[in-house]
């Protein structure tokens, strides 16, 4: 397992705790608050997986009332179907809770994680900003809403939702490599992509061997109209693509 989705799973172990102790940082109650590629490629990071990338908690709007018992239940029954890969029933389990308890965040944020990684763009989006709007301290659900937005081909709305996530924890590793490679190879902006690749290697406990690597492609990057480098027995970067 990469480190990036070891400290993923060890954020989202966390997270459970926190929920079931009824208290944590930010939001960590119920109630609460890349397709272009070079010519040539190595082979990519493995594809993110739902159970690594769900929403532990399921924080809501402070002014309601406090959870019921069978709803915490509920949720986090349909949080083990996800991380057991059960994805159907999880959501019919969540869509449920969106539907019962409209004003909890946790559903609509791991219903928009299903729905981005099914390809359900616009589902994924209306879920993402019900639940950045119902927990706007929860830091998980804007990255999920930055991935979402980057993969609509909505450049700057990813761009400020990353900068929201990290605001909210400056130190959430994927939201700064998200960032990353959304200036690489979106926004064209090769020295702001360095700095964050680096950034977030400084973050990841045993490095990234793979992320190093666009590192260096980045620093040997050549401006537009110089001369071509010479051919390298190296083998070529893999193609940057976020992380969950």
């Amino acid at each position: 397992m990469r480190s990036a989705e070891r400290l993923a799973l060890a954020a989202l172990a966390l997270a459970s705790a926190a929920l079931l102790a009824g208290c944590g940082s930010v939001g960590m109650r119920l109630r609460g608050t890349p397709e272009p590629a070079p010519a040539t490629v190595a082979s990519a990071p493995a594809p993110e997986s739902a159970a690594s990338a769900a929403v532990a908690a399921a924080p809501r709007a402070a002014s309601t009332g406090p959870i019921a018992p069978a709803t915490q239940r509920a949720y986090d029954d349909a949080l083990a179907l996800l991380r057991a890969g059960h994805a159907a029933d999880a959501e019919r389990g969540f869509r449920a809770l969106a539907q019962s308890d409209p004003d909890l965040a946790g559903p609509h944020a791991n219903l928009g994680l299903l729905a981005r990684q099914a390809g359900h763009l616009p589902e994924a989006i209306t879920e993402l900003e019900k639940a950045t709007t119902l927990a706007p301290g929860l830091a998980v659900a804007w990255n999920q809403l930055g991935l979402a937005y980057r993969q609509g081909g909505e450049f700057t709305k990813a761009r400020d939702a990353y900068d929201h996530a990290l605001a909210l924890d400056p130190n959430y590793a994927n939201a700064v490599l998200n960032l990353g490679v959304l200036d690489d190879l979106y926004l064209a902006d090769s020295a702001r992509a360095l700095e964050l690749y680096t950034r977030y290697l400084a973050l990841t406990p045993g490095g990234d061997p793979v992320v190093m690597k666009w590192v260096a492609d980045v620093k040997n990057r050549k401006p537009a109209g110089a001369a071509a480098p010479a051919a390298s027995a190296t083998a070529p970067a893999a193609a940057p693509k976020e992380k969950s």
